[in-house]
């Protein structure tokens, strides 16, 4: 099971993002354990963001933000590899980090 897909899904870029259960745990015990909990507004805000932006140090690694009030973002930073995407984590944010804009409502 820990290997298992957690989730896939469908963003606005028309490629898949996925994780497996063993490393969402990673993020919500790790990385971010403010995330816990949050897998769902997770999975809103690749299906639906605000804003996505590409990263400076990395062509193939986008940040998708969602606003949550008017000071806090939810980001998640997501690496695509061929045709499919993968969660690398997620996190409250308090700005959107410089990049090019590739996409916004």
């Amino acid at each position: 099971m820990e290997n298992e897909l957690l989730f896939k899904i469908l963003t606005p870029l028309d490629f898949h993002v996925r994780i497996t259960h063993s490393y969402w745990k990673l993020i919500v015990t790790l990385k971010h354990p403010v995330m816990a909990d949050r897998e769902s507004d997770v999975k809103k805000l690749l299906a639906d963001p605000d804003e996505i932006m590409r990263s400076k140090s990395d062509p193939d690694v986008y940040l998708f933000y969602r606003r949550e009030d008017f000071r806090r973002w939810v980001c998640a930073v997501v690496k695509r590899l061929n045709s499919e995407g993968f969660l690398i984590t997620a996190y409250p944010a308090d700005k959107i980090k410089e990049g090019e804009r590739i996409w916004n409502r």
